[in-house]
């Protein structure tokens, strides 16, 4: 007997790992400080983990330096991902634009992880998850910040173009150097 297919969807929302501040460097080719690189190898160490994520079917990336580096690094750490791409709208997108950006995702893809910048990122994630969704903790550790190279877990049922605020769950929360 073959399984039926889930409509269940998982988004990972990465922030990138922390950047170098160098004066004068314009801010889309700031690269990852050397704790942003340990973090983002982390990131990926956490992801390794089948129980804490599934099998990313596809990544999608700014174009900044920091985000690729990030990328990278989850990577390295053994994230398992199958397909990325380098997409310019994620550079700086507001929650908005990213949902748009998700909107175009095919429905034959269960999961994505995106790898973005404040204040989208985090925005996204508080927007998308429903009050009730998962449990308190994972909830509370979400509204307390999202700082470089944390990650939001969230599951959704239905299609990549019916994502809107408050249809996901928040299934974890996780900052790795933590």
């Amino acid at each position: 007997m073959t399984p039926t297919p889930t409509s269940e969807r998982t988004l990972t929302l990465v922030r990138h790992a922390k950047a170098e501040h160098v004066q004068g460097k314009p801010d889309h080719d700031r690269e990852l400080a050397q704790r942003g690189r340990r973090d983002a190898n982390a990131v990926g160490e956490w992801l390794s983990d089948p129980s804490h994520a599934p099998v990313h079917q596809l990544a999608l990336c700014s174009t900044s330096a920091r985000t690729r580096q990030t990328l990278a690094g989850i990577c390295a750490g053994g994230a398992p991902i199958q397909e990325t791409q380098l997409d310019e709208r994620i550079y700086d997108a507001s929650a908005a634009h990213l949902l748009d950006v998700l909107r175009e995702v095919p429905d034959t893809v269960q999961s994505v992880m995106v790898i973005g910048h404040a204040p989208g990122i985090p925005v996204l994630a508080a927007a998308l998850a429903h009050n009730d969704s998962g449990s308190s903790d994972v909830m509370d550790r979400l509204s307390l910040g999202f700082p470089t190279s944390a990650l939001a877990v969230l599951g959704f049922d239905g299609s990549w173009s019916g994502l809107a605020p408050k249809t996901a769950y928040l299934r974890d929360f996780v900052v790795p150097r933590e």
